[in-house]
């Protein structure tokens, strides 16, 4: 292996390292149970649903359907796995935008 891979190598592990080091997990609304789903809104199908005092991670944040829940009023959808999302009206982030990447 060159230099140049070895350098490369070593840099996508430590970005990997920093990833995972730096991922917050965000508790959801007291006494909710959170459905989660396969895409950015309400009309998306369920995949699964949160047990009450569940926390996530949330990889990236994208417009979608709007929902009121116990932490207000917004269209902001949050990635917490490959394909599931909930909305950020049952997270609680601290804030009222976003706080993570647009998802891609």
């Amino acid at each position: 292996m060159s230099v140049d891979r070895v350098e490369e190598a070593e840099s996508a592990d430590t970005a990997e390292a920093v990833t995972t080091a730096a991922l917050t997990y965000y508790p959801i609304a007291p006494g909710v149970r959170l459905n989660v789903r396969s895409g950015p809104g309400t009309s998306y199908p369920v995949v699964k649903v949160l047990p009450e005092g569940a926390k996530v991670p949330i990889y990236c944040q994208t417009p979608g359907t709007t929902v009121a829940g116990p932490y207000g009023t917004t269209n902001i959808w949050d990635n917490i796995a490959d394909s599931q999302f909930v909305s950020d009206s049952y997270v609680r982030t601290g804030s009222d935008g976003y706080i993570a990447p647009r998802c891609a």
